[in-house]
């Protein structure tokens, strides 16, 4: 018996140093929905300035804060930026992956994202959007390894991800002068 508001929801995100914040939206989705798919952007990308990490990296780190309260996938870019043809790419993801649509889209992002699915015929997402209460980004997670600041990471990190710091600066400070991306 589903005790929940939502059968399954969804987010998209690149996790390209997961925070507190990431944290705090994902506790939300899976507090509300009995399903929670995490479909990583940009899945195909890593060794970059701003996409270090690679997709089983992030998956990792997911998981290590997250174990099986979450389905965890990766979702290449397609290049086209957040619209229709990207919110159809998402629905077809989440169908390969689900068999069904989402209900819920969860998003921290205060322009609407469930419109990605407005020109798919028959489908109804509602979405929750997270309100940033911690003011952080990865971005400035990233800077905190450049400048090897360890207690700063600390205060945004979940303590479970507090042993991956070495493993995590060091693909930051490898990939930090690549400024070549493919992803949007």
């Amino acid at each position: 018996m589903n005790n929940k508001p939502f059968d399954l929801g969804v987010m998209v995100g690149r996790f390209q140093t997961l925070h507190t914040g990431h944290v705090y939206m994902i506790e939300k989705a899976v507090a509300v929905c009995e399903r929670v798919g995490i479909f990583v952007g940009s899945s195909q990308e890593s060794g970059t300035s701003k996409n270090p990490y690679t997709y089983e990296q992030r998956e990792h780190f997911l998981r290590e804060v997250f174990g099986d309260k979450v389905e965890i996938y990766p979702l290449p870019d397609i290049g086209v930026g957040n619209n229709s043809t990207w919110g159809d790419y998402v629905l077809k993801n989440v169908r390969e992956r689900f068999g069904k649509s989402p209900d819920l889209l969860v998003s921290g992002k205060e322009e609407r994202r469930v419109n990605w699915f407005d020109s798919v015929e028959g489908v109804s997402v509602a979405e929750l959007y997270v309100p940033k209460i911690i003011d952080m980004s990865a971005s400035r997670m990233r800077e905190f390894f450049i400048a090897d600041s360890y207690d700063e990471w600390k205060k945004y990190t979940p303590e479970t991800l507090w042993n991956d710091y070495e493993e995590m600066k060091s693909a930051v400070l490898a990939a930090k002068d690549n400024l070549f991306t493919d992803s949007i």
